[in-house]
């Protein structure tokens, strides 16, 4: 409901963009988004380019985010956040996806450096999330958060320098109980969720997702990297903005989420004992047999091959998708 929400109030929104407008604003933001080099300044600067990041980029990002705090949420069984704060959220599509993950209602906090990003994010979300508020702040230089029980940083940390990347990381980590964050499935996105996962550790969270284990991750930088992928539907208005004819894209991204240790599971303190693996590349479905590649419990990297003679499992692993937990019940 709620993504069918979001994508009504884009359409209804930027229908009356003008093509060329939205095309230039669109260009300079993917060559910015793709560029090496962080700024200290907001990425979107005025009303056009706060527009088309949302007809761009807004249900790619809203899908990421959802799959992140699906995770999340599937580690933390009867657990729903009261309070949210979403650190450089923009126009809010990490605050879509909470919504939609806890539709009980949760009291968001949107805080960001770009005015026109909340402007628009603010209207955006009316109708749909009349309780949400929209606050203008510096991502980055120490300040100190309200406390939350969840806090975002979706898409946020590439456009930082090193240095702030570590304060945000670190204000998350002090304010909330749980905290997730989301970067694109890229190489570098990568790195910088890894990074961060690792400060996380050491400001004492504990990981519940996509690691099965808080041990260092077992994947060599350079040689591959750890990415999922969320399936999101493109409405005629954002294939016509993005230049597409398919009615769906695959967005990548990469994630971690954490929580403090008096939230995380009963029985999670031993690395092993009712956490399943997770599936980390898409299954390879042959003759007879499924080949999965999993992140397990003990910090490796392994891959299981299961055949026509398990069963129940191999008509599990038919339906075992990329991210998902193997097995699905692990007790």
């Amino acid at each position: 409901m709620h993504e069918q929400n979001l994508r009504a109030a884009l359409d209804a929104l930027l229908d009356g963009l003008p093509p060329r407008q939205a095309t230039a604003a669109v260009d300079r933001l993917i060559a910015s988004y793709r560029g090496a080099t962080q700024t200290h300044a907001p990425v979107l600067r005025n009303a056009a380019d706060a527009a088309a990041y949302a007809a761009y980029r807004m249900p790619a990002t809203y899908g990421a985010a959802s799959a992140a705090l699906a995770a999340l949420a599937a580690r933390l069984p009867g657990w729903s956040p009261a309070t949210h704060t979403d650190l450089g959220g923009g126009t809010g599509a990490a605050t879509w996806a909470v919504a939609g993950t806890w539709p009980q209602g949760c009291a968001s906090t949107v805080l960001d450096w770009a005015e026109p990003a909340l402007a628009l994010g603010a209207e955006l979300a009316r109708a749909a999330l009349p309780g949400v508020s929209w606050r203008q702040a510096r991502l980055a230089g120490g300040e100190e958060l309200p406390q939350a029980d969840l806090v975002t940083v979706s898409y946020v940390l590439g456009e930082l320098t090193e240095a702030d990347r570590a304060d945000v990381v670190a204000a998350a980590a002090r304010s909330g109980r749980a905290v997730v964050l989301v970067e694109p499935g890229t190489p570098e996105g990568y790195l910088r969720i890894r990074a961060a996962r690792d400060d996380l550790l050491a400001a004492g969270l504990r990981v519940l997702a996509p690691c099965p284990h808080d041990a260092e991750c077992p994947i060599v930088p350079g040689r591959d990297w750890c990415h999922f992928a969320a399936r999101v539907s493109r409405s005629s208005l954002h294939r016509r903005v993005k230049g597409g004819t398919l009615p769906y894209e695959d967005e990548k991204y990469s994630y971690v989420a954490a929580v403090r240790p008096e939230l995380a599971p009963p029985g999670d303190a031993p690395p092993g004992d009712a956490v399943a693996s997770r599936v980390v590349r898409r299954p390879q479905i042959r003759k007879g047999q499924v080949l999965l590649d999993l992140c397990t419990p003990e910090g490796e990297l392994t891959r299981a091959t299961v055949t026509k003679r398990h069963r129940d499992a191999y008509r599990e692993a038919r339906d075992t998708d990329w991210g998902d937990s193997w097995p699905s019940r692990p007790d």
